[in-house]
């Protein structure tokens, strides 16, 4: 029996070097203060550079290095730059995890082709490039790679036409990565949370008290998911606790996907 223990402790990934798309807010910012908050060294790319400089002062409080760049994920040379960057200026990338966004609500019949393609373009295409660009500088082996995916990638909701086929992309990229990788000891898995407080894609989503009150009534847990939560999440799959993760999509939700698409379509329309 191992007398290594797998539990997360506050120097657990002490030297390790996390690279997180989409982190300087909501999800990914809490993902990679957790991480820092656990002695990684963290580099984090987003579309503002303010953002960015903003992040990486409140990390620096937590890490002895945080750094980052302006990158839109869309712009695959954007990324593949920002990855070189935090390599040459941290060594190697031990936890990889993309996770930048766009949602807006729209049925189907008002939704314009080009806001269809801006979401995939950047969720799915975004993740894509992500992974891609990352990949010669990812540990190998070793190297722990987390997309964030949604719960709207196995329910289908009214509005959400163009989130629920992006991320429905990224799980079967998830996958197909987790396929061709391992067998070079780089584990690829998602999280998909529900509804999360404290997010600006619940605040889209759950607009008035009406539409909050109705969406918990579809959750068996009737609470949204904390921030912490997804970030503890993120943070144990890359530990050695999830070290037989490879191509998972951790469903974080309460238990909402239980109760299938419907429950919760039903809810959110009629408020």
């Amino acid at each position: 029996m191992s007398t290594t223990d797998p539990l997360l402790s506050t120097d657990s990934f002490t030297e390790k070097v996390v690279f997180v798309a989409g982190g300087t807010s909501g999800i990914n910012l809490a993902i990679t203060e957790r991480f820092a908050s656990l002695g990684a060294k963290v580099f984090v790319i987003s579309r503002s550079q303010d953002k960015v400089d903003r992040a990486v002062e409140a990390l620096s409080a937590v890490t002895p290095m945080a750094a980052g760049m302006a990158a839109d994920v869309r712009d695959y040379d954007a990324v593949a730059q920002a990855v070189a960057t935090c390599r040459e200026q941290m060594g190697s990338i031990d936890v990889l995890v993309s996770g930048a966004a766009g949602n807006f609500v729209s049925d189907a019949a008002s939704l314009s082709p080009n806001g269809f393609r801006t979401v995939i373009d950047i969720d799915l295409v975004g993740t894509f490039n992500v992974c891609r660009a990352a990949f010669e500088h990812l540990t190998k082996p070793g190297a722990s790679i987390i997309n964030i995916s949604a719960t709207q990638a196995i329910n289908p909701m009214p509005g959400q036409v163009h989130v629920c086929a992006a991320k429905a992309g990224i799980d079967a990229l998830t996958k197909v990565l987790a396929i061709e990788w391992g067998p070079m000891g780089v584990r690829v898995n998602a999280i998909a949370p529900g509804p999360v407080d404290g997010t600006e894609g619940m605040a889209r989503l759950t607009p008035t008290p009406a539409h909050r009150e109705r969406v918990l009534s579809a959750i068996p847990l009737r609470r949204y998911a904390r921030l912490d939560e997804i970030a503890n999440t993120a943070a144990f799959l890359s530990s050695p606790a999830g070290a037989n993760f490879n191509g998972a999509v951790l469903v974080c939700d309460g238990g909402q996907s239980v109760l299938g698409s419907g429950a919760f379509a039903a809810a959110w329309a009629a408020a």
